[in-house]
């Protein structure tokens, strides 16, 4: 027994010792980026470069009628916007359309791509996209998220300097549904952000880009090795953003935080989801992944509880897990006031929880190599590209380019 309630002891010692180191460098990371935003947002707007906004689009859900007429709504002098889906039944698109035609000022194009040729769906109608644009300077974001007016002036300056070939944009998560998707939008708001925030200040510099949205130049894709060799991979922003890093081109997070709609879902499928983003960063960032693990810090509290109770210290184990609890009630209240989320209060409370859960989806992210997407299942890589699993059985002469892909 005296092994291990030291075994105990010293295992939430360790992760709780950790867990608050990290927590002050998110809390450091977080008010360096609130300068910065207040900083560069009261400078003038004045890089106004005509612009062709991407959007990828794959079937319909509760928020997307909305997201879709934000982008209509845009206070910028020159943009238009692309609208790509598989076909032309598609429904997302028919909504689109049904908003274009409210909207007769804005210039909107509806592109079909037919079955995607890359294992990444999205990469595929990006491809279409950005060929098709008119302008040279890119925006791109997906279906969830939602955005303010001013949207495209904030995100365009980035493009100001001369040396930077991409920037992406922080977050915050909203839902319309129940407590588990809510423990996802937070999750997305605070321990996605709170990650990115000590990379930024560690790596001296953003290394990677968000998919969510992002603004670069056309011939950026290439510069990353084109839009073939970028569809292999399930996360392609990373890719992307990490390639054009590595080659000296310059990459950031720009200060324009959005707001990105949760899909209201239960446990089961939030989990699942959440599961195949943690597989995609296990290969992504191998060892940074793996060091992960000892930044939650309510697991670490309920080490210390289950300690304190059978080493007859009760009190003390209680205190330990609030402590813990403290802890990440204070990483997500800087987090969310760096981001200005109006709406902070319940976030944060049950932030404590979130961290439970965003360990148990690190530890199960280690099992398997499998994940589903699109409906289908897929085996992810050690570096990240993706297939999917019936094409991998199949034999080389069985393989049919225009019939492997499932919605």
């Amino acid at each position: 027994m005296n092994l291990l309630l030291r075994i105990l002891f010293y295992g939430a010692l360790v992760g709780t010792v950790t867990s608050t180191i990290y927590c002050g460098m998110v809390l450091v990371g977080a008010l360096r980026f609130a300068r910065r935003k207040r900083r560069e947002e009261r400078s003038p707007v004045e890089f106004l470069p005509p612009v062709s906004v991407l959007k990828p689009l794959h079937g319909t859900e509760p928020d997307l009628e909305e997201n879709l007429r934000r982008f209509f709504a845009l206070d910028y002098p020159e943009y238009e916007l692309l609208f790509c889906a598989r076909n032309d039944g598609d429904l997302g698109l028919q909504m689109a359309r049904r908003i274009a035609a409210e909207h007769p000022e804005v210039r909107a194009r509806f592109l079909t791509c037919g079955e995607p040729q890359f294992p990444n769906a999205k990469m595929w109608s990006l491809t279409m996209l950005a060929k098709a644009a008119q302008y040279e300077t890119l925006v791109t974001s997906d279906a969830d998220a939602r955005v303010s007016p001013d949207y495209l002036r904030r995100m365009v300056q980035e493009l100001a300097d001369p040396q930077r070939e991409l920037a992406s944009c922080l977050y915050v998560g909203r839902t319309t549904g129940g407590f588990a998707a809510q423990l996802d939008a937070v999750g997305k708001s605070v321990e996605m952000t709170g990650g990115i925030l000590v990379a930024d200040m560690v790596e001296g510099g953003t290394h990677f880009a968000l998919g969510v949205s992002m603004v670069l130049p056309r011939e950026a894709f290439e510069k990353a090795g084109g839009y073939e060799d970028l569809g292999q991979y399930y996360a392609e922003d990373f890719v992307l953003g990490n390639r054009l890093a590595e080659a000296g081109y310059g990459v950031r997070m720009a200060n324009y935080v959005m707001r990105l709609m949760v899909l209201p879902q239960g446990l089961r499928a939030s989990f699942r989801d959440q599961l195949r983003w943690m597989k995609s960063t296990r290969r992504s960032r191998p060892a940074g992944h793996l060091g992960t693990g000892l930044t939650y810090a309510v697991p670490f509290g309920l080490l210390g509880l289950v300690w304190g109770l059978l080493a007859g210290h009760p009190v003390t184990g209680a205190l330990w897990l609030l402590a813990t609890c403290a802890n990440r009630w204070a990483m997500a209240a800087g987090v969310l006031a760096a981001l200005e989320d109006e709406q902070a209060g319940w976030p944060t409370l049950i932030y404590p929880l979130r961290d439970l859960l965003g360990f148990a989806v690190w530890v199960a992210s280690y099992i398997g190599s499998t994940m589903v997407y699109h409906g289908g299942e897929y085996s992810l890589g050690p570096d990240g590209r993706f297939e999917p699993l019936e094409r991998k059985a199949m034999a080389p002469e069985e393989k049919t380019p225009d019939a492997r892909w499932g919605n």
